[in-house]
């Protein structure tokens, strides 16, 4: 009877559940859990560099940037220097990166303090996709983790042709009109303002020298995507 209990609380560990867990995401059985409890784990709930995901968020990004960078060249022969550059940099940026975290349940698996509503808006997962890479990395090598980014990350959740037909750089779109019009417009850094223990960007948009709309991010980038998007729904309703 004991072992028969000790068989059926093994069975339902942490261990053989986050396992099986990420057995379902991965495509493949993992074989040393600490790598994959580690990018699992955001710096809100571990400040200690060696308990997060920071370090090995870094690793992956470099692996993922250079196995998509692989995967556009030979799928676009044809494509120019520039042309897959931006192709790289729509699939790796932090919101096509969240999205996917998203939609693979990333999000049920990442450690974070919950307790903060803002992180449900920032990047973490998307964060915590490119540490998981990262850690696919030194728990099965190269071949595996460029196998992983392509199937269970391009293949699934990347439509890479309707990706390559649609432009979602809303800044780049908003300064070509501006330029075709002629139109004087700027994007101005507002003063900051935290959202509790997040530091949150404003960027403005200046048309004619007139203040047009404004954007809110956790990165100034981000908001001046947000900021032209607006300007953009703004000057179509004109």
């Amino acid at each position: 009877m004991r072992r028969l209990l000790a068989r059926i609380k093994n069975l339902f560990s942490p261990d053989k559940q986050l396992s099986a867990q990420l057995e379902h995401l991965l495509g493949f059985k993992p074989k040393h859990l600490p790598y994959y409890r580690l990018a699992l784990a955001h710096r809100s709930k571990h400040d200690d560099l060696a308990r997060n995901n920071e370090r090995l968020e870094f690793l992956g990004d470099a692996f993922l940037g250079a196995i998509v960078g692989e995967y556009l060249f030979k799928k676009y022969p044809t494509q120019d220097e520039g042309y897959l550059t931006e192709m790289r940099s729509r699939i790796v940026r932090r919101e096509t990166l969240n999205n996917v975290a998203n939609r693979m349940g990333l999000q049920k698996l990442v450690q974070y303090n919950t307790r903060d509503r803002g992180f449900e808006r920032s990047h973490i997962f998307g964060n915590a996709l490119e540490a998981l890479v990262g850690a696919v990395y030194l728990d099965q090598g190269y071949t595996k983790t460029r196998t992983f980014v392509i199937k269970q990350f391009l293949h699934a959740y990347i439509d890479v042709a309707l990706m390559a037909s649609t432009d979602t750089n809303y800044k780049n779109q908003l300064l070509n009109w501006a330029q075709t019009n002629r139109h004087n417009l700027s994007f101005e850094v507002m003063e900051g303002k935290r959202d509790g223990s997040h530091r949150m960007f404003t960027v403005g948009i200046v048309l004619n020298e007139s203040l047009l709309c404004e954007g809110t991010a956790f990165n100034k980038k981000d908001a001046g995507q947000v900021a032209a998007r607006k300007a953009l729904e703004l000057i179509a309703q004109q």
